[in-house]
């Protein structure tokens, strides 16, 4: 987000305000109240006697609480002010907001105070690309609050906004007639709400005390329990502490609970645009966290097995056996504007799927859950040989089925741009990525582990390995580009090899697909000018055609990428290498306070003072909160053996 913004979350619920806390939000501006993908409020400003207090200073050291403190006045230099206004606001499901004001002075005050409201109810995807609403709009003055809604045939939502304080309540906001004695204060609290309207009716409880002047919610025994679960890092690296930390508690702030988790919480992908279950994402977040908080891992596995895919739908890109790709509960998905109920688009997620399966059961112990989830995990396994390999050559490839909505790529680098030549031109489709055959040679080899000692399945345990040894075999051919000693980005539709050097070469060191003698030329590629910033590993190789390194996957740095190469290098026994990338990224998040964005730009360190942000980065993002807990894994070499740590 903005540093003009202020952020605050918890769940699936989310407050994006300026730095006053007032909320002005334009059709394509992701600022307001949003619930379960939608904008609840879109306008919520604080007046005194008609005129915007100026800032002094904002509180936000808890992820689900900030506090606002301003004084009256219009826009000037600052002169001694009589009077403090503050705004203590948490958020839950909706969210609940103490405004206070503090007389300074012996003479009592008489004030207007105006907290104007309204909400578009727009949903998030009509927020990223800037489409006009197709419903109807009403407000109504109901039972001492005020109700704005929204209703498009089935689909109904609303907000309540009232306040402890007597107010003159109109459909635009709320008027307070304020007097405050000298050297003391008035309070109200505001409380907001969000609805589903219609029939069957149904609000959502917000997770805070009512009527609580201090506004602190049950979330912070939550945060507290969750922080001392947690190891405890002690070094004399302060920024590596301050880091870990502000991992541990943006995780916190990520969890998100839907129903098929069966009370447990996994990841969400990422503020502003991504606050819903991702399968590769929540994925790769969890496999980041294990050792930290192993039960993202669980959460996520239950979650995904719950939707995984039965059948073929092309508008949702659905097969049997595929790990959903995205979730979304707004209007355009419940009108099939987008498919995302869930939607299936992408092509690693159900490798990653087994992946994450075998390495918590690893950490944890848990082997009922591998049990339990062994005919999803079959499923998953068979989806790789048939509908993830649609032309039957042995590797997994990608070509998209819904042509109106459907995402182009399906790797994770999924912009319409990533998978180019060194000479810029776009890969013909279908697409087979590298990293994608990685993570399939990952997933079986893994998936024999489970077979032979969970599902008591010796033959399919022998399958999957021979099918894994043949695999390894035909990628280090068909991918291998001599000439430049490094692995093709893909093989497109057209059987060329994509050329440019990327990052995905670090993250088939992670999955284990590379001959040990070409590793070394991976390393001094990964090390070398061309990928490595100083900061980490971009994701493409200055010199290429398509580097940009303020291109979002064409240049730019991204924090989890670099956790899963540093990771492989540690592997493949180049645990120096892998420690100069995770001092990179770790140095980097001290100029982000500890908070890592979803990706940065690539210029080189010798260029910048400090790492370049990316102007629309996800921040907090998951598998980039993440990227410190893999990172310091990584050099400490944890890893589980049998009952053991080592």
């Amino acid at each position: 987000m903005r540093a003009e913004t202020v952020s605050i979350l918890e769940g699936n619920t989310f407050v994006v305000s300026d730095l006053r806390g007032d909320i002005e939000a334009s059709i394509s501006d992701p600022t307001g109240l949003f619930s379960w993908d939608t904008r609840f409020l879109s306008r919520w400003v604080l007046t005194v006697n008609g005129q915007r207090p100026n800032v002094l200073s904002v509180d936000d050291l808890q992820y689900f609480e900030v506090s606002f403190f301003l004084v009256p006045g219009a826009d000037r230099v600052y002169v001694d002010s009589d009077l403090s206004v503050i705004r203590r606001r948490a958020v839950g499901h909706g969210f609940h907001e103490v405004l206070t004001i503090i007389n300074h002075s012996p003479k009592p005050v008489a004030l207007e105070v105006r907290v104007e409201a309204d909400a578009d109810f727009a949903d998030l995807f009509e927020v990223r690309d800037a489409l006009l609403k197709k419903g109807q709009y009403y407000k109504r003055v109901d039972d001492g609050r005020l109700v704005l809604g929204y209703r498009r045939d089935h689909f109904s939502r609303e907000t309540w906004v009232s306040a402890t304080a007597p107010a003159s309540i109109d459909e635009r906001g709320l008027t307070f007639d304020v007097h405050v004695d000298g050297h003391a204060e008035w309070a109200t609290d505001l409380h907001v709400v969000t609805a589903e309207a219609g029939l069957g009716q149904r609000f959502f409880e917000p997770k805070y005390e009512h009527h609580s002047r201090k506004a602190r919610p049950n979330m912070e025994v939550d945060l507290d329990h969750w922080l001392a679960t947690a190891p405890r890092v002690q070094c004399d690296w302060e920024s590596l502490k301050v880091t870990y930390n502000r991992s541990l508690t943006d995780l916190a702030a990520l969890r998100f609970q839907p129903s098929s988790a069966k009370g447990q919480s996994l990841p969400a992908a990422g503020l502003p645009w991504f606050m819903t279950v991702f399968g590769r994402d929540s994925i790769i977040t969890s496999l980041q966290a294990l050792p930290f908080a192993p039960e993202l891992a669980r959460a996520t596995l239950l979650a995904l097995a719950h939707r995984q895919g039965t059948r073929s739908d092309d508008f949702r890109e659905e097969d049997p056996g595929k790990i959903m790709h995205e979730a979304r509960f707004g209007e355009m998905t419940a009108f099939e504007e987008r498919p995302h109920s869930p939607y299936y688009g992408s092509a690693d997620a159900t490798p990653l799927f087994v992946i994450l399966l075998d390495e918590y059961e690893r950490w944890s112990g848990d082997s009922r859950l591998v049990r339990e989830l062994e005919p999803e995990a079959r499923a998953a396994l068979l989806w790789i040989d048939t509908y993830g390999d649609r032309d039957g050559d042995g590797y997994i490839e990608y070509k998209r089925r819904n042509e109106k909505t459907g995402l182009e790529n399906q790797c994770w680098k999924d912009s319409a741009n990533s998978i180019v030549f060194r000479d810029g031109s776009l890969a013909a489709l279908p697409r087979a990525t590298c990293e994608l055959q990685g993570y399939a040679y990952d997933a079986k080899v893994r998936g024999a582990r489970l077979a032979r000692s969970f599902w008591r399945d010796s033959e399919l345990a022998a399958r999957l390995e021979k099918d894994a040894a043949g695999l390894k075999r035909r990628f280090n051919r068909d991918f291998w580009l001599k000439d430049g000693q490094y692995f093709a980005l893909a093989i497109d539709g057209e059987g060329r090899r994509v050329d440019s050097l990327t990052s995905n070469i670090g993250q088939l060191l992670w999955s284990g697909i590379v001959e040990k003698k070409k590793a070394p030329a991976l390393v001094r590629h990964l090390l070398g000018p061309r990928l490595f910033s100083g900061w980490g590993v971009r994701t493409m190789a200055e010199g290429d055609e398509g580097y940009n390194p303020i291109g979002y996957h064409v240049g730019t740095v991204w924090p989890h990428d670099n956790s899963l190469i540093a990771w492989g290098l540690r592997r493949y026994g180049y645990a120096g290498e892998a420690a100069r990338i995770a001092a990179g990224v770790l140095d980097a998040a001290r100029y982000f306070g500890g908070r890592l964005p979803e990706a940065f730009a690539g210029y080189a360190r010798s260029m910048t003072e400090s790492p370049v942000e990316y102007p629309t980065a996800c921040s907090p993002q998951a598998w980039a909160t993440g990227a410190p807990l893999l990172l310091l894994r990584t050099m400490l070499g944890l890893e589980p053996a049998g009952d053991h740590l080592v």
